[in-house]
């Protein structure tokens, strides 16, 4: 009975995200829709890095370059995949918004977000090995290094675009396909926020949060803080990495600049200013500096790109102000809790009533 509910659960979520798709992206505005979108991959990188940061508090500041390994690999199979693997596809990378359009995009999109998160998982492991030895502002260099590292590598790879940034296979007239649609953007946010959850709630995430409380003592206590450390650097680059297939795949193109350190510490300003461990915190600091500043250069034109120029200032002002007011963020380290608001709300009148 119970797997029954939970399949029919599954089935009206999975259900209502297609028809908010279809629905969406034919009556929202552009701008609006972008935000709608940028927000959502957003949401999954800051809970990802703060399954590394957060949970485990361990210090990543490249997290950017795990994005960058999931985009540009996800667009090379789509691209260079196309006519063996995605050959129902259209060259120029436009598919219908209707849900035929969605079932042809379907197989292509799924293969993407698997293996660009897959790859950046293996990235993680690597660059999660040295956290072994390192900590604080160590790992931090370690991780901002890795970050440049993956922009040095694809800036000079001709098969991605070099410095021009990839579009497709322009020989061949194929383009990276259009196939991330709100749908699968918001699929994913469902589950990384289900994951986090689950493990932040469970005895293993109880080893996360006792590595970073006091390592030591977690050690002594027969935790595998090896294991935990590294587990949290896969776990959140594999989220990363589908991030990165989705942005490449709703932009079409995969730029270099678009994951240097500057969007690494966007990330890292998100998850600081909600919470760090806080899963609410991070969703509603994504959308929040997400959005500021794509509805201000919309809405205010000049004055809104100057703002965005200036955008990393403001961010070092805002965390300098929150340091001083409120240092452990927005949320803190709680999370809202809607089922207790539920109840509450059913036993209010009974109360009342007696």
């Amino acid at each position: 009975m119970v797997f029954l509910k939970r399949a029919a659960l599954t089935a009206a979520v999975l259900a209502s995200l297609l028809f908010l798709s279809i629905l969406l992206s034919s009556r929202l505005q552009d701008v609006v829709f972008r935000v709608v979108m940028l927000s959502g991959i957003a949401i999954i990188m800051a809970v990802s890095l703060n399954m590394i940061n957060g949970f485990t508090g361990q210090f990543s500041i490249g997290h950017a370059g795990f994005q960058a390994v999931g985009a540009y690999v996800s667009a090379a199979l789509t691209v260079y995949g196309h006519r063996t693997l995605f050959p129902y596809l259209p060259e120029g990378g436009i598919l219908p918004n209707s849900v035929q359009g969605f079932l042809a995009g379907a197989p292509a999109m799924i293969a993407a977000m698997l293996v660009g998160g897959v790859v950046s998982a293996a990235i993680g492991y690597i660059v999660g090995l040295p956290s072994l030895r390192l900590r604080g502002d160590y790992l931090a260099i370690v991780t901002l290094g890795f970050g440049e590292i993956i922009r040095v590598v694809v800036e000079n790879t001709d098969a991605v675009g070099g410095p021009r940034g990839f579009t497709g296979n322009i020989e061949e007239g194929i383009s990276i396909p259009g196939i991330a649609s709100f749908f699968w953007v918001y699929l994913m946010v469902v589950v990384v926020i289900l994951v986090a959850r689950n493990l932040r709630f469970s005895i293993e995430g109880l080893k996360y949060l006792s590595v970073r409380e006091d390592e030591i003592a977690a050690q002594a206590m027969g935790v595998d803080t090896t294991r935990v450390k590294v587990n949290a650097f896969v776990l959140g680059a594999f989220f990363a990495g589908v991030a990165g297939a989705l942005f490449a795949h709703y932009e079409q193109s995969v730029l270099s600049s678009s994951f240097g350190f500057v969007r690494s510490f966007d990330f890292v300003t998100m998850i600081v200013l909600g919470g760090l461990g806080s899963i609410t915190g991070s969703v509603v600091a994504a959308v929040l500096l997400t959005a500021l500043p794509e509805l201000l250069r919309s809405s205010l034109g000049q004055l809104g790109a100057e703002f965005n120029q200036y955008r990393l200032v403001a961010y070092a002002l805002l965390l300098i102000i929150l340091m001083l007011v409120r240092p452990q963020g927005i949320f803190g380290r709680g999370e809202i809790d809607f089922g207790k608001l539920w109840r509450r709300r059913q036993t209010a009148p009974a109360t009342v009533g007696e």
